[in-house]
């Protein structure tokens, strides 16, 4: 999955490539922080919680939460938003919440690995 995320400025200079499952990393953990939110609320909170570095397009965004729902990792439901909007409101499930802990486990082997070979470099 290549530039599914934006770094710095938001040029296409800019953009970073990430690893593949990143994606469902910064979701599942917006939604276990903040609970019910729609999509432009989670592409939101992850940009605010990266301080501005990550930006999530809408064209990876929300086929991500559609294979999310497939998995079974959230639920989804119809609601409307402060601006009286109809949208879509992802939950994280039980299965959802184990996936976290796995994803969080994988990146921090990875993490440690590439710092590992960075530090020997």
């Amino acid at each position: 999955m290549a530039a599914l995320i934006r770094a710095g400025k938001n040029t296409a200079i800019d953009r970073d490539e990430i690893p593949p499952g990143t994606l469902y990393l910064l979701i599942l953990k917006t939604l276990s922080v903040s609970g019910r939110l729609h999509g432009y609320e989670i592409a939101e909170g992850i940009q605010r919680a990266s301080e501005d570095v990550l930006q999530v397009e809408e064209g990876s965004l929300y086929p991500a939460l559609q294979r999310m729902l497939i998995k079974g990792w959230v639920t989804a439901e119809w609601g409307v938003t402060a601006g009286n909007r109809r949208a879509r409101y992802y939950t994280l499930t039980a299965s959802g919440r184990k996936q976290l802990l796995a994803e969080l486990d994988q990146f921090q082997r990875v993490i440690g690995a590439v710092a590992r070979v960075v530090q020997t470099a």
